[in-house]
């Protein structure tokens, strides 16, 4: 995506490969059953569970920026290390209903080695 978006930009890069996993994802949903009625279930659903989909263009956007200036492992470490920290936090807060986990010392102590491994790869 990173160089995709130095070709066409950002943005157009980004939804480009938004209509390519929608037409994907409406050709697997039609195989997978056989109908598109998921789409309109979909819609029924409370808004907040479309979060999801904005978070997914987000990152996509994201990376598609990042990779070119930081290189896709930095990327990768970072993203990735952010991305259990916020799972951690959902799950010490017990958020979207999930069940509350604590926060312990294991668990600190790998946020932090990801951490300090997602640091060390922005070094060149």
């Amino acid at each position: 995506m990173g160089r995709f978006g130095e070709r066409i930009g950002a943005v157009e890069a980004l939804a480009f490969s938004a209509v390519v996993t929608a037409v994907v994802a409406a050709a697997a949903l039609l195989v997978a059953r056989q109908s598109f009625s998921g789409f309109g279930a979909g819609l029924h659903s409370p808004a907040w569970l479309w979060l999801g989909g904005i978070t997914g263009a987000f990152i996509v956007l994201a990376i598609t920026i990042a990779v070119p200036r930081i290189g896709s492992a930095a990327t990768v470490a970072t993203f990735v290390a952010c991305q259990l920290s916020l799972g951690a936090a959902i799950d010490r807060f017990g958020l979207f209903g999930l069940e509350k986990i604590p926060l312990g010392w294991h668990r600190l102590a790998g946020l932090a080695l990801l951490g300090v491994g997602a640091a060390l790869t922005l070094r060149r």
